[in-house]
């Protein structure tokens, strides 16, 4: 009985948010409000009303320029900036607090520092603006990825016909745990959240036994006894002492 109360009240909140015709409403429905919201709210309301974004130049199917979006989204606010942290050494050492977990699993995933998280959300949204992804495109999009992220990060190794038949276009969890090894060159390989198809395409793929992998990051390797300390992790970005790679 009572799952069957939680599965009613999830319809209906489904149902509210589906028959919210503002944009920002819908946002605020769903995480509340304060200004970083309230602004982004603000960008998808413009976008709504002047017909923001190159899905408004096409008469496509619904389900069409969902998937178009999906894609967009994945190669702008995953792809493309996860290869960013990797290749600017300033953008880098906040992304090392996701790199730098020794054992990894679902939790890494969510291992982020705010300033990571800032860079991903502000080019999920110049995606959006781009493409004119509508407010229930993104959310798709963020249930999506997060569920990924917390599949690719899981510590299981998945059989190898996975990798041979789902792993040609999404992205498995062998596939990312080379993107987690300690050292080049495989740090910076496999950068896909949600579609293998784009390290394909841009030839950062590596595919080889993922029990060779060590997580960490070498240049950590002295400093283990501080990596799991908050602050460290917080002030890492302007910590003058840790170099970018070996």
């Amino acid at each position: 009985m009572r799952y069957k109360e939680r599965a009613e009240k999830i319809l209906t909140r489904i149902n509210e948010l589906a028959s919210v015709s503002d944009e920002s409403d819908c946002i605020s429905r769903i995480y509340g409000s304060d200004a970083f919201i309230k602004g982004r709210q603000k960008v998808f309301d413009w976008m709504k009303t002047d017909h923001i974004g190159l899905l408004y130049l096409f008469h496509l199917p619904a389900w069409a320029n969902l998937l178009i979006a999906i894609m967009w989204l994945d190669l702008v606010a995953q792809y493309f900036i996860h290869y960013l942290l990797h290749k600017t050494p300033w953008m880098w050492k906040f992304h090392m607090i996701h790199h730098n977990d020794t054992y990894l699993d679902s939790t890494s995933g969510t291992r982020h520092h705010p300033g990571d998280f800032i860079f991903r959300e502000l080019f999920a949204l110049i995606a959006c603006i781009i493409i004119g992804a509508p407010v229930s495109y993104y959310f798709f999009y963020r249930f999506v990825t997060i569920f990924n992220t917390y599949l690719s990060h899981s510590n299981f190794y998945t059989p190898r016909w996975v990798d041979k038949t789902i792993g040609l276009i999404f992205i498995t969890p062998n596939m990312h745990k080379f993107h987690h090894h300690y050292q080049l060159p495989w740090t910076d390989t496999n950068y896909g959240n949600i579609f293998s198809f784009w390290d394909r395409i841009f030839g950062t793929l590596v595919v080889d036994d993922p029990k060779k992998v060590r997580y960490g990051l070498d240049t950590l390797a002295n400093k283990e006894d501080k990596v799991e300390s908050v602050g460290f992790q917080l002030k890492l970005p302007f910590n003058k002492e840790v170099h970018r790679k070996k």
